[in-house]
């Protein structure tokens, strides 16, 4: 192992190229967005205080039993939405949840290989669990900022009914209308609806990237170095260290392992942003900050609702993780060239 160790740190490694992790993120985002989107949408109203009766409290006492309860909840509601609205209310938000998957997902993947070459160089070339924190938290940063705005359109047409009898019944007929109504009635800080708990969230992204930098390395490095522990000198000098099917899999276990610990951890920003999110009331807005929210949530419903929309959500992002890596994964690999020796 320690062979292999001094291998590894007598390569020089390149500065990574913006552009191709710009487009590995965005393309990895595009692909895991479109087929996750309907539950997107089921897992944005199970959030909402307007979908709140669609969804069982959570069952702390047996959560095994609370966990099937909840998805075949998801998966009724699923079947709900397209019997009274359509095949095409499942991908209701797609639009602008493309238009904000793509920038951020490019964004914050282009600024944390950044971030993660500059905190290296900093950290006098050793790549340690605190490098990979500092450069989730600054990619986290700067992508909620450019990209709130969107998540909060998307947010408003999710949560929309075709429904005439639903008081959610439909109020912005797209993405362009619901941003100038917005603008109009709201001003511009209402496009930012949500940003704090969006940085709440940083504990998920920094816990996730921390986890999944952790397992990459101790499943696919450490089984590329069992293969070259069995080659000779000669072999080794020729080997190829192109990643293995063994290693994509290990890749995929990776992010989705990553994705859902820190996603149950952190669940309760999520609740909390969209309801930041929610569509005004009569013009009157109900949630108006964290803490707020927090306690009016918690007083009105109970700290189950803090959790709710949590399956549909784990159904979602976990899947949406490891195809977005392994895409990620995959485009890198192709497109950057390898360590000089």
């Amino acid at each position: 192992m320690s062979s292999t160790s001094g291998t590894a740190t007598s390569r020089e490694r390149p500065k990574p190229s913006v552009l191709v992790h710009f487009a590995a993120g965005g393309l990895g985002g595009t692909v895991g967005a479109a087929i996750t989107c309907p539950l997107e949408v089921v897992k944005t109203r199970l959030q909402s205080s307007m979908y709140r009766a669609a969804e069982a409290s959570v069952t702390f006492r047996n959560p095994v039993h609370g966990a099937w309860v909840h998805m075949k909840g998801v998966v009724n509601l699923l079947g709900t939405i397209r019997r009274q609205e359509g095949i095409r209310a499942l991908w209701k938000g797609l639009g602008p949840n493309l238009v904000g998957v793509v920038p951020a997902r490019a964004i914050y993947f282009a600024t944390y290989s950044q971030g993660k070459h500059a905190y290296t160089k900093l950290n006098n070339g050793q790549e340690t669990p605190i490098v990979h924190m500092f450069s989730a938290a600054t990619a986290g940063i700067a992508t909620a900022t450019c990209t709130n705005p969107i998540w909060l359109i998307k947010t408003r047409m999710q949560l929309q009914s075709e429904n005439p009898d639903l008081k959610t019944h439909q109020r912005y007929k797209n993405s362009f209308q619901c941003l100038t109504r917005v603008l109009r009635e709201e001003g511009i800080r209402g496009l930012y609806k949500g940003l704090s708990a969006s940085f709440l969230g940083l504990a998920e992204s920094t816990l996730q990237f921390v986890t999944y930098e952790y397992l990459k390395k101790t499943w696919v490095e450490r089984r590329k170095a069992a293969r070259l522990e069995m080659l000779t000198d000669e072999e080794k000098r020729n080997a190829s260290l192109a990643n293995s099917p063994a290693d994509w899999l290990d890749t995929f276990a990776a992010a989705a392992v990553a994705k859902f610990g820190a996603a149950i951890i952190t669940y309760p920003h999520e609740v909390l942003r969209t309801r930041l999110r929610q569509t005004p009331e009569n013009g009157v807005t109900k949630y108006r900050g964290l803490v707020q929210s927090a306690k009016l949530i918690y007083a009105e419903e109970g700290i189950a609702a803090l959790y709710g929309g949590m399956t549909a959500h784990l159904m979602r992002v976990v899947p949406n993780a490891a195809i977005l890596f392994f895409w990620y994964e995959m485009v890198v690999s192709a497109l950057t060239p390898p360590a000089q020796e």
